[in-house]
C-alpha cells in the first residue's frame, strides 16, 4: 500500500506517533518506524510517560504475587516474574519488586509512593533515550520528541541530553526546508495534568511560537498535542462529575482547543499533528491545513501512526494512517 501511495520519491517523509504512555513495546516500535516506513523524520507527540506502578511482592523463596488490572497473579519462578514484568511494561506501567514490609510502608505513605513512581518514570525515560541513541546511531534519521500534558517537566531535560533525539517543546526546529513548532500543552482537562492552561493563556503560548516561524505556510508544521476544537479529532465521551462516561460512552462531545483551532486557521501550515484524544483517530482539513490525529492503542502494545510525504506544495496530498 505504501509503495503505491508513495511511488514518487518524496522530499521529506515523516512518521508521526503519539500518546504511548510508557509502553515499552510502542517505544521500541517507534524507534524502528523510520527504517520500516523509509521515513527520514520521526516525530513523537506528547504523553510518553506511564501512569502507575505495579508492585511484585516476594512472599518467600521462589514465590511472588502481583495484581494487574484487578487480577491477582502468583509466580513460582524467575522466568514467570520476568514474563510478567515484560507484560506490565508493554501496557505502559512500571513494575518493581518489593517485599511485604516495604509494601506496607508504601501503602501508608503517599510521599514514598510518589518518590518511587518519580524514580521509575524518569529512569525509564533515561533508558529510552539510551536506546534511541544506540538505534539511530549511524543513520540519517532525525528524531524529535515533545512531551505532553501528562508528562512531568523533568522529562524535558532528559530528552534534551540525548544525542540522537531532539527536544521539540516550545521552539522552532528545522529539517530540510521545513520548520516545525511543537508543544504538549493543552486546554483544561478534568484531570488537572502538568501542562494545561486556560484557552487565553494557551493562545498566547502558541502565538509566541508561531511568530518565530520564518518558513512559508507550505513548509510549516504545527505539532500541537491538543487537537483543534470541533475538528472531529477531539471527539471524546462526555463525562459525569465523577469522571465516568455518560450514557455508557455513547454521548460524544468535542474537547479540543479553540486556541489551537484559531492558530491553525491563522497560520495555515501545510500539516498539523495532534494526539491527546486516543479514540479520535482520523484526519481533516482546516483550510489548506491537513490535520491528523493517529489515535493511540498503547495498552495493547499497538503503535498507531501516520506517514506523511512533504513536497512543499500548497497542500499535503500523500499520507496514510498506520497500525503495527
Amino acid at each position: 500500500m505504501l509503495s503505491k501511495l508513495f511511488s514518487r520519491e518524496p522530499d521529506t517523509r515523516v512518521f508521526f506517533a503519539t500518546d504511548i504512555h510508557g509502553s515499552e513495546t510502542c517505544w521500541r516500535k517507534f524507534l524502528n518506524s523510520g527504517k520500516h516506513y523509509e521515513a527520514n523524520i520521526m516525530i513523537l507527540g506528547g504523553d510518553m510517560t506511564g501512569k502507575a506502578l505495579v508492585p511484585i511482592v516476594e512472599e518467600g523463596p521462589g514465590r511472588w504475587h502481583a495484581t494487574l488490572l484487578e487480577n491477582r497473579r502468583e509466580f513460582e519462578s524467575e522466568d514467570e516474574v520476568e514474563e510478567f514484568e515484560d507484560s506490565v511494561k508493554r501496557r505502559g506501567y512500571y513494575p518493581f519488586r518489593t517485599d511485604p514490609d516495604e509494601m506496607g510502608e508504601l501503602e501508608s505513605d503517599e510521599e514514598m509512593r510518589n518518590e518511587l513512581f518519580y524514580k521509575e518514570m524518569l529512569g525509564t525515560i533515561e533508558r529510552w533515550m539510551r536506546m534511541a541513541d544506540e538505534k539511530l546511531e549511524g543513520t540519517d534519521i532525525e528524531c524529535f520528541v515533545s512531551p505532553g500534558n501528562d508528562d512531568q517537566f523533568e522529562v524535558d531535560e532528559i530528552i534534551a541530553n540525548a544525542k540522537r533525539v531532539r527536544l521539540a517543546e516550545g521552539k522552532v526546529v528545522e529539517f530540510g526546508d521545513f520548520q516545525m513548532v511543537s508543544t504538549g500543552w493543552s486546554n483544561r482537562t478534568p484531570w488537572d495534568t502538568y501542562r494545561e492552561e486556560d484557552e487565553e493563556d494557551l493562545a498566547v503560548r502558541l502565538k509566541k511560537m508561531t511568530d518565530q516561524v520564518t518558513a512559508p505556510p507550505e513548509r510549516t508544521i504545527y505539532n500541537f498535542h491538543c487537537p483543534p476544537y470541533g475538528s472531529g479529532l477531539d471527539d471524546a465521551p462526555e463525562l459525569t462529575e465523577d469522571l465516568r462516561p455518560k450514557h455508557g460512552g455513547r454521548s460524544i462531545v468535542p474537547v479540543g482547543s479553540t486556541a489551537v483551532r484559531d492558530a491553525i486557521k491563522e497560520g495555515q501550515p501545510a500539516l498539523a499533528l495532534h494526539g491527546h484524544i486516543h479514540e479520535a483517530k482520523g484526519n481533516t482539513r482546516i483550510g489548506r491545513t491537513l490535520c491528523i490525529n493517529p489515535g493511540s492503542s498503547y495498552e495493547q502494545g499497538q503503535l498507531l501512526g501516520a506517514v506523511v510525504n512533504l513536497d512543499g506544495g500548497k497542500k499535503v496530498k500523500r499520507f496514510v494512517l498506520t497500525s503495527g
